[in-house]
């Protein structure tokens, strides 16, 4: 993540959920705040109701990398909260890819003049 770090403390998530505003989709909640920071600092939450360690880490692995390779497709000065819903348990990549960047337009953030990055 060249131009973003990780929301780790609880009293950042907690500023986030309760300042912020939301959005959500089959597989995801995403809550936006806008931070003094000249970048966007990401946090994701996935809970018990999703599954097994082994579950809960591959669906945080696959929200950070879509964020990781769609990262210039969003606007600066953000704090993101990603929560991750039980149907997202057993979904591929791209489906959540394409529900990260759903979440994005719904909320504005996704800027018009960057383009995703390929490998």
């Amino acid at each position: 993540m060249k131009y973003s770090e990780s929301l780790k403390k609880n009293r950042d998530f907690q500023h986030v959920y309760r300042h912020g505003t939301s959005q959500s989709n089959r597989y995801l909640v995403m809550y936006v705040l806008e931070n003094q920071y000249n970048k966007n600092r990401l946090g994701i939450s996935v809970s018990k109701k999703v599954g097994n360690s082994v579950v809960r880490h591959r669906v945080t692995r696959l929200i950070r990398e879509s964020y990781r390779l769609n990262e210039t497709a969003f606007d600066r000065n953000l704090d993101i909260v990603v929560i991750a819903r039980p149907s997202a348990k057993g979904r591929s990549f791209r489906e959540i890819e394409s529900a990260l960047l759903h979440l994005a337009g719904k909320h504005h953030i996704k800027g018009e003049k960057n383009e995703k990055i390929s490998y």
